[in-house]
């Protein structure tokens, strides 16, 4: 059993409370696009309710889904990040309600605030690694021969 990735709870307080200020309510129907690989990053979200697949276009293979993000999940790492290109898709699998946020925005209070700032990079920061984390694992159960020895 994995442990679960860091939410916007793991902010302390004053610095989550600042960052919600920022937070507009939004919704998707099941189907719709959040946004797309290769693309600029200027948005991200936290979900409130449902879910979101994340996906890579794989030629030859369409888009296979990465990972299923749900309740208090952030939703798009890379508009933190320069130079701004989502790394992956990001598709509504149900409806979801979420928080929506203008990157150019809270990437200017990290700028302007240092404490708020570290404390966002730390947390953006735990998930990506929770996330290449339990990628690994998913790798390794797909490719890792079995009887290999290797362990996750």
């Amino acid at each position: 059993m994995r442990s679960p990735a860091p939410k916007v709870s793991a902010l302390p307080a004053e610095h989550r409370e600042r960052l919600m200020a920022y937070a507009e309510d939004v919704y998707f129907e099941a189907g719709d696009r959040l946004f797309e690989e290769q693309r600029h990053a200027d948005r991200f979200w936290i979900v409130k309710t449902g879910a979101v697949n994340l996906d890579a276009k794989v030629p030859g293979r369409g888009s296979p889904v990465i990972e299923t993000l749900r309740h208090g999940e952030l939703v798009g790492l890379s508009w933190l990040f320069p130079p701004y290109l989502s790394q992956s898709g990001a598709e509504a699998m149900t409806p979801v309600r979420a928080y929506a946020f203008d990157a150019t925005a809270v990437r200017a209070m990290c700028r302007t605030d240092q404490a708020f700032g570290s404390a966002v990079y730390y947390w953006v920061g735990s998930i990506l690694a929770h996330r290449l984390q339990v990628t690994r694992v998913r790798l390794l159960d797909l490719y890792a021969p079995h009887g290999s020895g290797i362990m996750a």
